[in-house]
C-alpha cells in the first residue's frame, strides 16, 4: 500500500509533464507554420480573408451566369451560401492534406527527439483552425455587405467547430499513418478530395438531391461534409438552430473518424521510424 501511495503522485506528475510538453510542442509547431506561411508576404494574414472573398466573387459570377441552373434560383444570398461552403470544405481539405504529410515531414525530428507522434497530425488541424478563424472575417464582411444581421444562433459555432476539428483530426491521424507505409495514399487523396468537392453541395443547391434516385439521396446526405456545411449554413445563412439530424450526424462522424484514426495511428506508430 505504501508503494502505491508513493508512486501514484509520481505517475501523475509524469503524466502532467508529458501533457505540458505536448501542449508546448503543439504551440511551437502552430506558431512555426503560421510564420512560414506568411513569411515574405506583403499582405500577410490578410490573404486568409482575401482568398475566400476572391474565390466567392469568381464562383458567384460563374454560377450566376454560365451555370445558373446548377446554382439553383432558390438559394437566398447565394454569395454567403457559397463562401460558407467553400471555407468549411477548405478547412477539411487543407488540414487533412497537411496532416497526411506531417509524420514524413517530421522524420528528422522524430529520429532525434522522443515526442508523441500524434502531435504532428493534430497540430495541422489546429493550424487550419487558425486560418479558418481569419476566413470568418470574410464571412462577416459578406454579411455586412448584404446587411445580414447575425442572430443568437451563432452561439452554435463552437459546437460545429469542435465536431469538425475532431473529424479532421481523425482523418488526419488515419491518413498520416497510412501514408508512412503507402506513399500512394498521397496521390490518391488528391483525387478523393477533387471527387468529394463535386459530391458536396458547395456551389450547387442541396435541393438537387431531392431529384436524385432515393438510394443516391441517402448516400449524398450521409456525406460527412454535407452535414458540416448544413450546420454552418443553418446558423449563419438561415439563422436557425441545426436540426437534431444534422447535429447527430456531425457528432457521429466526428467520433467515428477520431476513434478510427487514433486506433490505426496508435497501432502502427511504433513502426513509423522504420519507414520514414
Amino acid at each position: 500500500m505504501a508503494d502505491t501511495a508513493t508512486t501514484s503522485p509520481v505517475v501523475q506528475s509524469h503524466a502532467k509533464n508529458e501533457t505540458e510538453k505536448d501542449l508546448f510542442i503543439l504551440h511551437q509547431l502552430v506558431t512555426k507554420d503560421f510564420k512560414l506561411k506568411y513569411r515574405r508576404s506583403v499582405l500577410g494574414v490578410a490573404w486568409s480573408v482575401l482568398n475566400p472573398l476572391l474565390m466567392m466573387i469568381v464562383m458567384a459570377v460563374v454560377f450566376s451566369t454560365m451555370f445558373a441552373a446548377a446554382r439553383g434560383g432558390d438559394i437566398p444570398n447565394y454569395p454567403l451560401y457559397l463562401i460558407l461552403g467553400n471555407i468549411t470544405f477548405s478547412f477539411m481539405s487543407e488540414s487533412t492534406t497537411a496532416a497526411m504529410h506531417s509524420i514524413i515531414d517530421a522524420a528528422p525530428l522524430l529520429k532525434k527527439v522522443k515526442v508523441h507522434r500524434f502531435v504532428f497530425p493534430v497540430q495541422k488541424a489546429l493550424f487550419a483552425l487558425v486560418n479558418f478563424a481569419f476566413s470568418l472575417v470574410a464571412v462577416a464582411l459578406v454579411m455586412l455587405w448584404f446587411r445580414i444581421v447575425p442572430t443568437w444562433h451563432i452561439i452554435w459555432l463552437p459546437v460545429c467547430l469542435v465536431l469538425l476539428v475532431m473529424f479532421c483530426m481523425g482523418l488526419g491521424l488515419l491518413l498520416s499513418a497510412l501514408s508512412v507505409f503507402f506513399r500512394d495514399v498521397m496521390h490518391l487523396w488528391s483525387v478523393v478530395i477533387t471527387a468529394w468537392t463535386y459530391f458536396t453541395p458547395i456551389f450547387w443547391s442541396i435541393n438537387f438531391i431531392d431529384q436524385m434516385h432515393p438510394a443516391l439521396q441517402v448516400l449524398m446526405r450521409a456525406n460527412p461534409m454535407y452535414n458540416y456545411l448544413a450546420f454552418m449554413r443553418d446558423i449563419f445563412l438561415y439563422q436557425t438552430s441545426p436540426s437534431l439530424q444534422t447535429l447527430l450526424a456531425c457528432a457521429v462522424w466526428a467520433v467515428i473518424a477520431l476513434a478510427l484514426g487514433y486506433a490505426v495511428f496508435h497501432k502502427n506508430e511504433h513502426k513509423f521510424i522504420l519507414f520514414i
